[in-house]
């Protein structure tokens, strides 16, 4: 948000107004969507699974049920720090998961397993959000500096680039919605059909990763209010309007 640069007609006003109110649903959305997450993850962290398996051995039956090999563990510190980098093929898990038998350390990571799983079988989504991750890095550096400088020294197409690079940003976004989607499927399916999981508390795991899903979803939605507000001011701008 660049605020104080352009006029002040009844335009800008009321597009302002409706930019404000966006950008504030999504923040108490993004501000509930991180305390279910905590409130669900701790919840069932106090729940020991019947089987006893600890996170990390959840993780490996996942892998093992979906023929993946030569995947490495870390411990890492933390609280919901928990990430499979498919560069070094290591999941790290951290403290709260690794060792756990909770519920909520199990189904977390049976999710990072999954990701493991998507690069094995190819997933498209993650292929191609590892395609755009350095253009997008890239993006998410430049877009705001480009979009102060160009406001500020009034050259337009500086601005336009700068909100190229922000919708890089969206864009980047949007594929990892799906991704995690995806990885938590798996993980719920690796996880009932392994038995790994009873029935009454697959829905406990099912809660963990489906409010985690929401801080995505939160993410996306934040962008993508910020990239039509940054749109419709490179529209002014073009147009050779103030407002």
């Amino acid at each position: 948000m660049i605020p104080g640069y352009y006029g002040y007609g009844v335009g800008y006003h009321s597009g302002y107004s409706i930019y404000l109110i966006l950008m504030a649903v999504c923040f108490v959305f993004s501000l509930w969507a991180q305390a279910s997450v905590n409130s669900a993850f701790r919840r069932y962290s106090r729940v020991a699974t019947r089987r006893g398996l600890t996170g990390r051995q959840a993780a490996e039956c996942v892998l093992r049920a979906n023929g993946v090999s030569g995947i490495q563990f870390a411990r890492i510190g933390g609280s919901l720090t928990d990430n499979f980098n498919p560069t070094t093929g290591v999941i790290s898990l951290s403290s709260d998961v690794y060792d756990s038998t909770s519920v909520a350390s199990v189904g977390v990571a049976a999710h990072e397993a999954g990701h493991a799983v998507q690069h094995a079988v190819g997933y498209g989504p993650i292929r191609l959000r590892m395609a755009i991750i350095p253009i997008c890095s890239f993006g998410s550096r430049m877009s705001w500096p480009l979009l102060v400088i160009g406001l500020a020294v009034g050259i337009t197409p500086l601005i336009g680039l700068g909100v190229a690079f922000f919708a890089l940003s969206t864009l980047f976004q949007l594929v990892t919605l799906p991704v995690e989607l995806d990885a938590s499927h798996r993980a719920l399916a690796a996880l009932r059909d392994g038995g790994l999981l009873t029935e009454d508390e697959l829905p406990m795991a099912r809660k963990t990763l489906t409010a985690a899903a929401m801080t995505y979803l939160a993410a996306l939605a934040t962008s993508i209010v910020q990239l039509l507000r940054l749109l419709a001011i490179f529209g002014n701008r073009r147009g050779g309007r103030d407002d």
